[in-house]
């Protein structure tokens, strides 16, 4: 309502309702004539004053509220036009302009406004109603300004009506750069989205992730503050408060939102850093309470207060903390500092603005430089004095360069020049000494596409109307007492980083980093971040990484998982460690006892070789099958032996392919041979004369080795050619890989053992049947022994080998080989070597046959001797095919045979040629002689 009160007048000359009123000229700040005519709008003062709560009547308000910076930028337009219209980029051709104070209020703003767009060359200032504007001439070709975004954004809606270029040197809105909304609207400075990308990233790499942020209630805090969110969001940064101020100074309420702004800051303790999107007089309010309040910060400054020196230069500033602005590029500014120099050349006649400057600075006459912009901003309104003093009066030039701010100046002469090389490009086939040479929609086309330069570099608008040219990182720094802000590092838009000058700079922000401002402490390496019940992902609690899980950074959201295959991490660990990679070593002492057993066994093997050669013809060797069986058995319990060492060692392919073949092809020959001797003992006591001619035919010893061997032979050759075993690298175990053999197919390696298994078990059956032979001679009862020995150790094997694992599981096989090896290898040859050796009387053919005589004598059974006879004896001599009946001694004397009767049967010439019987065993018989 107050902004159509006070626009009412206008909207009726527009729709020509009642009789146009002529606006007075004390309206228009600064002005000058030209054939081109330029506007500006600049908020000079930074309120109104309301002689009411609301206004009761619709008019212009006073302002009050002097901005020294933003009137060096009023300054700075007027010298980059005069610039151009003393260069030769317009020959003939003068520009002027026309400024007007918007006191940082939109609707004196839009009244400026309503005076850019009135009907040009009319003796009153009429806008007229069109439906289509394209050939009307409006006052004015562009317009430079504002600096604030919520005038700009007021302001750029009305131009848009005609098209009029507005091109503006501070507002930072990212809403403007939307073409569609704001068609006419170009700037100078980057948009705020790149600011506050900025801002983020800063924040983020100085390892902040709580922080606050104070903003103005109105289009350009509101746009700030929801950019700025989305930007602290990816880069991990959490807010833990927004505190929004009112827009203007003359709302009644800004004391009291500051206070309670200044309240919540000290509310929050963890609270180290605070980004304010404020313009320049809400900060130095909010500064001068916070010194009271002994507040100490870090203050992230937007690029609208990041400079101003009025600011910086308030007693006691340094207290406050430390301040990290953004700032617009700077460019040469010593043309702009000769103008400001020899300021007081320049006419007041019609700029109000200068005329207001030389007023209060001669009523600040009394205060030193240091107070002087703090006494102009606070001066009261009073009456003024539009006229130069005295002659000896000084303008102090000095603190107008110290008070201009190069980033804002240089973009405001960006603005300029971008709008006269424009013009130049509409004047080059037009008389541009008659203003309506063209229409400032067609200047707006040639802004789209124009080059321009600031004397060093070029630059293009881009599609939304913006120039990038990237940020200053300003930093207030105390010098010698004083507060001094100095560039710290460059913004690079492009590169998205922030490029540093020297070491100087480069030491000061990480000192920077040092401040600490966390909701949370800060999680170690070996640490993750565990989200508590607060919305803020920011605030956790630390956890130590589980084990094979590691975290080499601080504040890391979750705990990085180790290569499972090659490596492993303790509990709260900061690395990965490789596994040690483990197998049955050479050096281990249970691979050490294991292989001491291996080689005393071999030992063993080529004793009992070397006995039985030396003992070649004597009966104990010849009943053993003979010397070829022997070695035969030998060299098989001797591949036995050797075969455990391929389980000792780093596991190779050749090693796994090899070991389990070798094993199992001279094991199933050693009970192949040994069946062989098994079944000749069955067939030489077979007492059934149809089982005894069955077993004569069957009884082939080479070919049933052979067949036996053989048919292991084929299994092996199946396994290794389909299901070969190969080295795998076993993970199971967390901290080491243990580099084993797989066996490739254990169905493969059960059915090999089983093969051996249900050979050793017909053995075992056969020679069990023959276990009762004359002690010195009895072979078969040490076989199944053997067997027996070699039964239980598998048997055990089994389920020790199914339950164990690690770099052991080899030395399992390794014991079970070596058991049934010991086993057989002890109870087939150690009985008969103890005979040769150690009862070498029994090992005479005289010893054999008195052996067997007395146990024939003695027995209670029969015996049929049809087919003993000594494999290849010193003799031809074997006993006779006659069965003797005796009966027990002391039942009857019927029966029994006397030793010179069994001599004289045993005698007999007749030759048997039954061979390579491993001894004699005694039958019972139902029938007597």
């Amino acid at each position: 309502m107050a902004l159509l009160r006070i626009l009412f007048p206008y909207f009726v000359t527009i729709f020509n309702l009642s009789q146009p009123c002529q606006i007075p000229d004390d309206f228009v700040a600064a002005s000058s004539p030209g054939h081109i005519v330029i506007g500006g709008l600049f908020a000079v003062h930074n309120k109104m004053i309301h002689s009411e709560e609301y206004p009761t009547r619709p008019e212009i308000q006073t302002c009050e509220g002097f901005e020294i910076s933003i009137f060096l930028q009023a300054l700075a337009m007027i010298h980059s036009i005069e610039i151009i219209n003393n260069s030769s980029l317009l020959p003939g051709v003068k520009l002027g302009y026309e400024i007007y104070d918007t006191c940082t209020e939109v609707t004196i703003a839009i009244a400026a406004t309503l005076r850019f767009l009135s009907k040009f060359n009319c003796t009153q200032d009429i806008v007229e109603f069109h439906c289509n504007y394209s050939n009307y001439t409006p006052r004015v070709k562009a317009v430079i300004g504002t600096s604030y975004s919520e005038i700009t954004i007021a302001v750029s809606r009305m131009l848009n009506l005609q098209l009029i270029p507005q091109v503006s040197h501070a507002s930072t809105a990212e809403i403007l750069s939307d073409k569609i909304r704001f068609p006419s609207f170009f700037r100078t400075a980057p948009s705020d989205f790149y600011q506050t990308k900025a801002m983020a990233h800063l924040i983020q790499k100085s390892g902040w992730n709580w922080i606050g942020i104070i903003t103005t209630d109105d289009d350009y805090g509101r746009l700030a503050l929801g950019t700025f969110g989305m930007q602290a969001s990816a880069n991990n940064v959490c807010i833990a408060f927004r505190e929004i101020l009112p827009a203007f100074l003359s709302d009644s309420t800004i004391e009291v939102k500051i206070n309670q702004t200044l309240e919540k800051i000290m509310e929050e303790s963890h609270v180290n850093v605070i980004v304010v999107f404020l313009r320049q007089f809400h900060v130095f309010d909010l500064f001068n309470k916070a010194i009271q309040r002994n507040i100490n910060k870090v203050w992230i400054a937007s690029d609208t207060w990041s400079a101003a020196v009025k600011i910086s230069t308030i007693p006691n500033v340094k207290r406050i903390g430390k301040v990290v602005g953004f700032a617009f590029k700077s460019g040469n500014m010593s043309s702009f500092h000769d103008f400001l120099q020899n300021i007081h050349l320049l006419s007041n006649e019609k700029n109000k603005l200068l005329s207001e400057y030389i007023m209060l600075l001669s009523s600040c006459s009394h205060v030193k430089d240091s107070d002087l912009n703090y006494c102009i901003a606070n001066h009261s309104q009073g009456n003024w004095a539009y006229k130069i003093v005295e002659s000896n009066f000084s303008l102090r030039n000095n603190f107008l360069l110290d008070n201009a701010e190069p980033g804002p100046v240089h973009s405001l002469q960006l603005a300029i020049s971008a709008l006269a090389y424009a013009i130049r490009d509409q004047c080059r086939d037009r008389n541009c000494q008659n203003p309506t040479a063209f229409h400032p929609w067609e200047l707006l086309e040639a802004l789209k596409n124009v080059t321009f330069t600031d004397g060093k570099n070029e630059f293009q608008f881009d599609s939304q109307g913006d120039i990038n040219t990237g940020y200053d990182v300003l930093l207030w720094k105390e010098v010698d007492g004083r507060m001094t802000i100095i560039t710290m590092a460059e913004y690079d838009l492009e590169k998205d980083d922030f490029i540093f000058k020297d070491n100087g700079t480069e030491k000061e922000f990480r000192n920077l980093k040092k401040i600490q401002s966390k909701c949370s402490r800060e999680c170690t390496p070996g640490q993750m971040k565990k989200t508590t019940q607060s919305p803020h992902t920011c605030c956790y609690e630390c956890v130590s990484c589980p084990e094979n899980y590691y975290t080499n950074q601080t504040d890391m959201d979750y705990c990085l998982l180790c290569d499972n295959k090659t490596h492993w991490a303790p509990v709260n660990s900061t690395v990965c460690f490789e596994k040690e990679v483990e197998y049955l070593n050479w050096n281990d002492w249970f691979a050490i006892m294991l292989l001491t057993l291996s080689t005393l066994g071999i030992i063993c093997t080529f004793a009992v070789g070397i006995i039985f050669t030396r003992n070649l013809n004597t009966p104990v060797v010849k009943s053993s099958g003979g010397l070829i069986i022997c070695y035969v058995i030998l060299l098989c319990h001797f591949f036995n032996f050797v075969s455990t060492s391929l389980f000792v060692g780093e596991p190779q392919d050749f090693k796994c392919k090899t070991r389990q073949t070798l094993f199992g092809m001279s094991f199933a020959l050693c009970i192949s041979c040994i069946l062989t001797k098994s079944l000749k003992i069955l067939l030489a006591f077979s007492f059934e004369p149809r089982l005894q001619k069955c077993l004569k035919r069957l009884y082939k010893p080479i070919p049933i080795i052979v067949i036996c061997t053989g048919i292991q032979m084929i299994i092996c050759t199946i396994w290794l050619l389909f299901a070969a075993p190969f080295v795998e690298e076993n993970f199971s175990i967390p901290r080491v890989i243990i580099l084993e053999c797989d066996e490739g197919s254990i169905m493969a390696l059960g059915t090999m053992l089983s093969y051996i298994a249900i050979l050793a078990f017909i053995c075992f059956i056969s020679a069990f049947k023959g276990r009762k032979l004359p002690a010195n001679y009895n072979e078969a009862k040490f076989i199944t022994f053997g067997m027996l020995i070699y039964f239980i150790s598998w048997i055990i094997f089994i389920p020790v080998y199914a339950t164990t694992f690690g770099k052991y599981l080899p030395a399992v096989e390794i014991i079970v080989i070596l058991i049934s090896n010991y086993g057989i290898l002890c109870c087939t040859f150690f009985p008969k070597c103890y005979i040769i050796l150690c009862k070498q009387e029994t090992n005479t053919k005289s010893a054999f046959l008195k052996t067997l005589y007395t146990y024939s004598s003695q027995s209670a059974c029969s015996l049929n001797v049809s087919h003993i006879s000594l494999d290849s004896g010193p003799s031809e001599d074997s006993l006779p095919n006659q069965n003797f009946h005796c009966k027990t001694p002391g039942t009857s004397e019927q029966g029994k045979v006397s030793q010179a009767q069994m001599a004289k049967h045993v005698q007999s010439p007749r030759k048997r040629t039954a061979k390579n019987m491993i001894g004699i065993l005694p039958r019972k018989r139902t029938s007597s002689i």
